[in-house]
């Protein structure tokens, strides 16, 4: 994966185009750090990449905001089940 730097699309674009379309993805950064990821696509998967990178991002999301309401006490998903299933044992022994 090659980085190259906001500025290098005014400097050097047809390098970054380059390396898009030969590599397939370049990260782009600001100040050193990544901030966008470009990713070498066509009309014919489009559609597919949008809907996958989509997914992805809401994993993220969705990951984010578990651990986070883990760090503030809430319950993780294995306490919720075990917690489901004593009140399923207790149900069958009335």
């Amino acid at each position: 994966m090659r980085f190259y730097d906001a500025r290098d699309f005014t400097t050097i674009p047809q390098n970054v185009w380059d390396t898009l379309r030969t590599s397939g993805e370049v990260v782009i950064t600001n100040n050193g750090r990544p901030t966008a990821l470009m990713l070498n696509i066509s009309d014919d998967n489009f559609e597919e990449v949008t809907r996958t990178v989509r997914q992805a991002k809401a994993m993220i999301a969705f990951n984010s905001m578990r651990t986070k309401a883990s760090a503030q006490g809430f319950m993780t998903d294995s306490e919720i089940e075990d917690e489901i299933a004593l009140y399923r044992r207790e149900k069958d022994r009335k």
